[in-house]
């Protein structure tokens, strides 16, 4: 397939949708938990890349709909999350996340300003990090191999998003080397993720071959967003970057639905120390 026709291809699929959800009935067990605080990790930073998108008019009235709708998104699992823990230091940070979450949303409903974007990442920042530390409390209770990997794809869903709005907000105007270095962190951090969910044993053949889909699709991805001479490509790198979120949903999903509630594993200190690191979104171990 060429390249015109393969990002063609994405464009189709994207008129339809992004992000299955696969319903949202509330919360019934720890992974589905673990999946849901982990896509609001993904969602601070889609908010970031769709405000972007619409700032420099990239399928306007589409990224307006994206930018509700993960308002909306989050919110509601906001909601579904302090409903299933409604007291406890789980309870207590997410109404860190809820603190965090409120400046947030005021700058995305209003409209959009290029003098605002900054501190609108600076604001999804703080609260991707609050979130993260919501998913890492939820891990840990779980202790389960299980559990860690709803939490690393889940969080390949959030770096597809990352790498979105780093890339929209250098093709604004941003040239801020901190969006420079954070993008190549996390271009390195899902291609190391990407090998060890591949390596897990509990990767079924469903799981793995979706895995190579997003292997194959990254890759395309990573050779598109090396511009030369400050020439940038946004459209295609948000649709790409949309096709991601949708196989690395598509594969947390799957983990969550594991039938392995009997493997109960201790996480090593490393794992444990993961949130403690100086820039927790960016480091998987």
């Amino acid at each position: 397939m060429t390249m015109a026709r393969h990002f063609f291809s994405i464009a189709m699929l994207f008129s339809l949708s992004v992000i299955p959800t696969y319903g949202f009935a509330g919360i019934d067990s720890i992974s589905s938990a673990i999946n849901k605080a982990g896509r609001q990790r993904m969602l601070t930073q889609r908010i970031v890349a769709t405000y972007s998108q619409i700032g420099q008019e990239i399928t306007t009235q589409k990224s307006q709909r994206q930018l509700r709708g993960a308002i909306d998104l989050f919110e509601q699992q906001l909601s579904e999350l302090k409903e299933y823990r409604q007291s406890g230091k789980i309870n207590e940070q997410l109404q860190r996340v809820t603190k965090s979450w409120d400046p947030i949303q005021k700058i995305a409903r209003e409209p959009v300003q290029k003098s605002k974007a900054e501190e609108l990442r600076i604001l999804a920042e703080d609260a991707l990090k609050a979130s993260h530390r919501v998913v890492i409390m939820l891990q840990d209770e779980s202790g389960t191999k299980k559990g860690e990997l709803v939490n690393i794809s889940g969080r390949q869903r959030m770096l597809s998003q990352r790498l979105s709005n780093l890339y929209m907000l250098q093709s604004w105007g941003f040239t801020s080397s901190e969006y420079t270095n954070d993008y190549s962190r996390a271009l390195n951090e899902f291609k190391g993720a990407l090998t060890e969910l591949s390596s897990s044993t509990l990767s079924t053949k469903e799981i793995n071959e979706k895995l190579n889909k997003a292997r194959r699709e990254f890759g395309m991805f990573e050779r598109s967003s090396h511009h030369k001479n400050g020439e940038f490509i946004p459209l295609m790198i948000k649709m790409s970057a949309d096709k991601l979120l949708t196989l690395m949903n598509d594969i947390t999903h799957l983990y969550e639905q594991l039938e392995t509630e009997n493997e109960v594993v201790s996480l090593s200190p490393k794992k444990k120390s993961w949130d403690e690191l100086r820039n927790p979104s960016l480091k998987n171990n």
